[in-house]
């Protein structure tokens, strides 16, 4: 059998083992260079992208190239070659930006234009939410009223407001306000000081779709509470959209109304989390395309395995480093990178695998490992799995189905669940909080 028959039984034994868009990224870009000795050599783009294949796909590489050659051991290794590398698949046109066309909201609308629905990248922990807020788009006040948006800082959560609001605007002439709630807040103090509330209600009582965002700054705001409780309550009961960004759950607001609260909860609930790598380079490719910013694969591979908390930290890198070449008239390269970005990335914490969490947990509470990923519910098996769940929520970049198929194939509200009881315990516990930074001090140690 020729190593390309080997290679391409190989990569067809991988699609049926990962998601698309993992294998697009990381199997489409290599090739099997040869097999000696039972060692399978891929030839890989650069040494990034081989260490992190490696870590991560290693061993289903390996299984692959031994189910295509009919059974027996096989090692992988991997070489940096120039066949694989290959700068022109995803080289970054300079003039890319000027083709990017923008809807042009009517005006009176405080929507930004550059937050559409194209150049929202897609994966797996926006994927719901995403596909919430284009039905909500095309059938405003008929799929999910309201539609509720939590997640963490620089998610996509403003992002994907505006994409509604541009989306209704171009197809519709549906009236429309967008605003933060600290907008809205000011308005209520605005109106309750000249005596203009009735201006105040008009304008948001009478519009077909309302979006705030960072709902959650409502908290300890008595009075637009009431204000807001009564202008969705109209809205509601008019079959008009309602579309509210948060960044936690509604549950986790105590200093909002519970009338307010069982509100957000009448709709939809669609979750943001943080991007998965596969995520975050089709983040970073689809950014510097659009900024006409040429950065080099091996500059991706180490910024998407590096920043991994947001979307907001990612354009900030590219940012930073368009600007620096712009102002320089240096080509950006991996060393570029390191040097200019060093405040930004420090020592970013050691890769943490959710295994090393399990053993200091386990040795931690004296329990077997087995029995962590049981369901048993005993007290004594809740309380430090809870805990497992949650550093590996804190201290790797897993989604909530990923911790939970280490957890014994645990759902993923489950994890949900765990991290919120951990969270809540750790605010409220000195003694939980001091639990949790030891055994992160450990995990960490090694």
């Amino acid at each position: 059998m020729s190593i390309d028959t080997v290679w391409q039984e190989a990569l067809h034994f991988i699609q049926g083992k990962v998601p698309k868009q993992v294998y697009d990224t990381w199997f489409t870009p290599v090739h099997l260079d040869r097999i000696e000795d039972s060692t399978a050599h891929i030839g890989v783009p650069n040494k990034f992208f081989g260490d992190w294949l490696g870590t991560h796909y290693g061993p289903l590489l390996a299984e692959a190239v031994s189910a295509a050659r009919g059974g027996g051991d096989v090692a992988v290794s991997f070489t940096v070659d120039q066949k694989s590398a290959k700068p022109q698949d995803h080289a970054v046109v300079a003039t890319a930006a000027k083709n990017v066309t923008q809807p042009k909201p009517r005006r009176g609308i405080q929507l930004n234009p550059k937050y559409i629905f194209k150049n929202f990248v897609v994966g797996a922990g926006n994927q719901f939410a995403h596909a919430a807020c284009m039905a909500v788009a095309e059938q405003p006040g008929k799929a999910y009223n309201p539609l509720f948006i939590y997640g963490g800082v620089g998610l996509g959560k403003t992002h994907l407001l505006n994409a509604i609001g541009n989306h209704v605007a171009e197809r519709t002439d549906l009236r429309i306000a967008y605003l933060t709630t600290e907008q809205f807040t000011n308005e209520v103090i605005n109106s309750i000081r000249y005596d203009k509330m009735m201006d105040l209600r008009k304008r948001y009582r009478h519009i077909d779709m309302l979006m705030i965002d960072d709902i959650q700054f409502l908290a300890g705001k008595e009075r637009t509470q009431e204000e807001f409780f009564h202008t969705f309550n109209a809205l509601y009961e008019g079959h008009k959209q309602i579309v509210l960004s948060s960044d936690r759950f509604p549950k986790d607001m105590p200093d909002i109304e519970e009338r307010l609260r069982s509100r957000f909860e009448w709709g939809l609930i669609a979750d943001l989390q943080p991007p998965d790598v596969e995520t975050r380079i089709a983040i970073l490719r689809k950014k510097s395309e659009d900024e006409g910013i040429q950065l080099p694969e091996d500059v991706i591979q180490y910024l998407s395995t590096t920043l991994k908390s947001n979307i907001r930290e990612l354009e900030g890198s590219l940012v930073r480093l368009g600007a620096f070449a712009s102002l320089t008239g240096q080509k950006i390269t991996l060393e570029m990178a390191k040097t200019v970005l060093r405040d930004l990335i420090g020592d970013k914490k050691k890769i943490v695998a959710m295994e090393d969490i399990q053993d200091v947990v386990c040795t931690q509470f004296h329990v077997k490992i087995n029995e962590l990923k049981s369901r048993r519910r005993s007290k004594t098996l809740v309380h430090p799995r809870q805990i497992a769940m949650y550093l590996c929520r804190e201290l790797t970049d897993a989604s909530y189905p990923e911790i939970g198929r280490h957890f014994g194939g645990k759902d993923h509200t489950t994890i949900i669940h765990a991290c919120r009881q951990v969270a809540k315990a750790k605010d409220a516990d000195p003694a939980m909080q001091t639990t949790l930074e030891k055994l992160k001090e450990q995990i960490l140690r090694g």
